[in-house]
C-alpha cells in the first residue's frame, strides 16, 4: 500500500475515533459505489452525516479542505444521491468534512466542517 494510503487510513481512524468521542454512532466506513465512495456515514442525533475525511501530513502548502476539486464534490454528491435511494434514507442528512493533519507521530490537528453544502 502507497504512503498516501497508510496517511488516508490513519485520517479516517482519528476522524472516527474524533466522532465517537463527540457522540455520533457510526454506521458505515469506506462505503463505495462502483467509482465513488463515502468515507464515514453517521449518526448524529438522528440526522444521518456524509462525511469526507481530508488528511495531509502538514498545512504548509494549502488546508486539507481547500484540496477537494469539484470534481471530487460532483462524485460525492453522486455517491450520496445512491446511497439515499439504494438504502432508502428517509430521514435529514448533512454533509461534514473532517480534515486531519498529522503523521501519527504527535497529536492530530482535526477540523470539522458542518453542514457543508455541495448542491
Amino acid at each position: 500500500m502507497a504512503a498516501h494510503n497508510d496517511l488516508g487510513k490513519w485520517g479516517e481512524e482519528v476522524a472516527t475515533a474524533y466522532l465517537r468521542d463527540k457522540g455520533y454512532i457510526i454506521v458505515e466506513r469506506d462505503w463505495h459505489s462502483q467509482h465513488r465512495d463515502l468515507d464515514i456515514i453517521a449518526l448524529d442525533d438522528g440526522v444521518m452525516v456524509f462525511i469526507e475525511v481530508k488528511t495531509r501530513q502538514s498545512d504548509a502548502f494549502a488546508y486539507p479542505d481547500q484540496t477537494i476539486t469539484r470534481k471530487k464534490l460532483q462524485n460525492l454528491q453522486l455517491a450520496i444521491n445512491h446511497y439515499v435511494k439504494s438504502n432508502k434514507v428517509t430521514r435529514r442528512f448533512r454533509i461534514d468534512i473532517i480534515t486531519v493533519i498529522g503523521d501519527g507521530d504527535k497529536k492530530p490537528e482535526i477540523r470539522h466542517l458542518t453542514d457543508v453544502s455541495i448542491w
